[in-house]
């Protein structure tokens, strides 16, 4: 007889499911390795520590990752509680103070009288399989120990790729003699700040960041590199005009000082609620940190630039889940030793912070509806959340890789949407508003059944 759920790790996607077991009255025992142990990418002991951008994308509702969000909220989410609280100006954007976040997000689950926090490292799944259901959301960066013994215990393929992380700047080390506060089209407030370059900088700094000295990365030319989280070298080594129709692309952005358009602009947003550090936007990168220093500072008004922290690489490790996760992140067939299995995060081929714990929330309310011994409850595709679990349940191709969330996989085929092109606001609010009153009925019916 079941008695509660067993999660093996606390980045978003486990705290989520915790605080979603929890909500239904069934205990959690979660257990997390840090600070017994540290990935090459984790810096601190608190839970859902964000390893790379503090920005979890846009807020809009016309926008999949906001309407992502807003789906997590009426689902009262932990995840989208906290970064609410911890919110600092990013326009349309929701980016939070990293270390205010996950301390309240720890705070949070810590007080929480049905879930038992366990600082302890997981190698094998057999320590905790003691007859309950278990959540794996041990991230991207599972430990090797743990990532051997998945592979060979629930009998799947697990696949890789590379991930990285920008640089963060202290803020009074920027010359803002030669940058500039502005949102781009002037959308927001003004926000970000922006260092302009002309042609002649840019082709100068272009050529040093493709020539420049690369940390070594094991197995790097191995494996591959997802198109979110392209290092700004690799990118730039697509062609000399890559950089300014991405990262650095100069629309919408005019510098007040001269009213000129440029011909490249990085962008820098804020990274913590006091506003003394703010990250290169776009600018994951592998480059020694010396090298960082160095290049980077060809940028204007990073000259003498000082790092709170330099960018870093790591590997990411992702299952082979079509086929093999139902849409509830349940294993479909179990294994030899364990019912009922789910896996949550980007373990699973979610790509994305909130998309992340948006598999936690499904996992963890599907876990506890095994312990009550209650139907599953699937999240239609025709939703943001429950699109992206068809998608790494169902993904029909053969090249399956993360995606995060957007309206190209989101069903919208029972809405009569307007035809005309022009109409794309229209058609993504009424997408929009159909998958919030789908997540409002998964909710009714969860409550009429328990």
């Amino acid at each position: 007889m079941y008695s509660h759920v067993n999660i093996i790790g606390g980045g978003l996607a486990g705290c989520e499911a915790a605080h979603q077991i929890a909500k239904l009255g069934v205990p959690v025992k979660l257990y997390e390795m840090k600070p017994v142990k540290f990935s090459p990418a984790h810096t601190n002991g608190s839970l859902a520590e964000l390893v790379c951008s503090n920005s979890l994308k846009a807020l809009n509702i016309e926008n999949a990752s906001g309407l992502l969000k807003e789906e997590m909220r009426h689902c009262e989410s932990i995840i989208l509680h906290c970064a609410d609280l911890c919110a600092v100006p990013a326009g349309g954007a929701l980016a939070v103070d990293r270390n205010n976040f996950s301390e309240m997000v720890t705070s949070e689950l810590e007080k929480n009288s049905l879930i038992t926090i366990i600082r302890r490292e997981i190698t094998s799944i057999n320590e905790i399989n003691d007859g309950n259901p278990i959540v794996i959301a041990s991230g991207p960066l599972t430990s090797d120990d743990l990532a051997k013994d998945i592979i060979e215990q629930c009998n799947i393929k697990a696949l890789n790729f590379f991930d990285a992380a920008a640089p963060v700047i202290y803020k009074e080390s920027i010359d803002m003699s030669k940058a500039f506060f502005a949102a781009r089209y002037g959308k927001g407030t003004d926000d970000y700040i922006n260092c302009p370059m002309n042609r002649e900088e840019y082709q100068n700094f272009y050529t040093e960041l493709i020539n420049a000295d690369t940390a070594q990365v094991e197995s790097f030319d191995e494996l591959h590199l997802y198109e979110g989280c392209m290092p700004v070298e690799s990118m730039a080594r697509r062609g000399f005009d890559t950089l300014t129709f991405g990262p650095l692309k100069p629309v919408g952005l005019v510098n007040p000082a001269d009213n000129k358009k440029n011909f490249a602009v990085v962008q820098l947003r804020q990274d913590n609620n006091e506003g003394t550090l703010y990250n290169m936007v776009g600018f994951q990168t592998r480059l020694k940190f010396a090298e960082q220093k160095r290049v980077f500072g060809l940028i204007p008004g990073l000259l003498n630039a000082e790092f709170a922290r330099y960018g870093v690489m790591h590997r990411n490790t992702y299952i082979n889940s079509p086929g093999y996760l139902e849409e509830t992140y349940r294993v479909s067939k179990g294994t030899d030793t364990i019912k009922d299995l789910f896996f949550a995060g980007q373990i699973t081929g979610v790509e994305g912070y909130i998309e992340s714990a948006s598999s936690g929330l499904i996992a963890g309310i599907n876990a506890a509806m095994t312990v009550l011994k209650k139907d599953k409850i699937i999240f239609p595709p025709c939703t943001a959340m429950g699109s992206l679990a068809f998608y790494v349940s169902k993904f029909p191709g053969k090249d399956f890789q993360p995606m995060g969330a957007n309206f190209g996989i989101i069903n919208s085929e029972q809405i009569e949407l307007p035809t005309k092109k022009k109409d794309k606001a229209a058609k993504r609010a009424m997408i929009s508003q159909n998958a919030l009153s789908a997540i409002d009925l998964i909710i009714k019916n969860k409550e009429s059944v328990l």
